[in-house]
């Protein structure tokens, strides 16, 4: 069997933890902020878990990560 291609956006997205559990950034955090309330600000500069749905998808899409 060939090699894999990488899905290099994302690669760049979700990254993987020491125990094999996928992370990603939250989204909606470049503008618009002033709006929100701190609280929502800062609750965005946390990195989130990705749930198991998606997991099986995001390891195909980047098999060497």
């Amino acid at each position: 069997m060939g090699k894999l291609k990488t899905h290099k956006a994302t690669a760049k997205r979700y990254s993987v933890t020491g125990s094999g559990k996928l992370k990603r950034r939250k989204a909606g955090q470049d503008h618009f902020n002033a709006k929100e309330p701190g609280k929502v600000t800062r609750l965005k500069r946390r990195d989130i878990g990705v749930n198991k749905t998606s997991t099986k998808t995001i390891k195909t899409l980047i098999p060497y990560n």
